[in-house]
């Protein structure tokens, strides 16, 4: 396992970004605690919500939960209205909306079966870290958004640092961002040399 120390927020979710467009599973530790019945990113586990196998892989990893149970998006504010059919502010999580759609295909994995999704729109003034990642990920992909899903295993969602860390190592997940702090399984399935590096050289430079 490798641990990096990043403050610089672009170059974290830029990167972040790219490790969810690769396929990695994601868990996003930050800020305040979240409550509430749903993980509005703050407490969440992150994915790539254009794979139709995310599901799978995630229910593999970390969540096992029944086949049937779909997961959400996140989305950027400003898309919402190219995406659903509703452009208004749904910032819990709480109702389901239809997709439009010829943009289903796109996302399969956090449309359900009946063509829905339970959105959570995401604003830069009322989350600009959490944004900022979805953003940067519109940027790799073309979409704006992402799966999120509650950070936990069977248990209530996380709330402390050691809650997250625990639940990371005893989980497939991919990597953990903890506030500033980046760990990440060596085995994983992308070259994250170049990041390593350039962290690496990013805290050289602050100390």
């Amino acid at each position: 396992m490798v641990v990096v120390d990043v403050s610089r927020r672009e170059e974290l979710c830029d990167r972040v970004a790219d490790w969810i467009s690769r396929g990695l599973v994601v868990g996003w530790f930050q800020g305040r605690g979240e409550w509430g019945p749903r993980a509005l990113g703050n407490r969440s586990i992150l994915c790539d919500p254009r794979r139709g196998d995310m599901k799978q892989i995630l229910n593999r990893k970390i969540k096992r939960r029944e086949s049937f149970r779909p997961f959400a998006p996140s989305i950027l504010r400003e898309a919402v209205a190219d995406y659903f059919e509703v452009d208004y502010d749904v910032p819990f999580m709480s109702q389901v909306f239809t997709v439009i759609p010829k943009q289903r295909a796109l996302i399969p994995a956090v449309v359900h079966v009946d063509g829905t999704g339970r959105l959570q729109t995401v604003s830069k003034d009322d989350n600009p870290t959490f944004w900022l990642l979805i953003d940067a990920f519109r940027r790799r992909t073309g979409i704006p958004l992402v799966l999120n899903t509650s950070f936990n295993e069977n248990e209530p969602i996380v709330n402390r640092p050691d809650e997250a860390l625990d639940c990371f190592l005893r989980t497939a997940m991919d990597a953990l961002v903890l506030l500033d702090y980046v760990l990440i399984r060596r085995n994983g399935p992308v070259d994250l040399s170049n990041f390593l590096a350039r962290s690496s050289q990013v805290a050289h430079a602050a100390s």
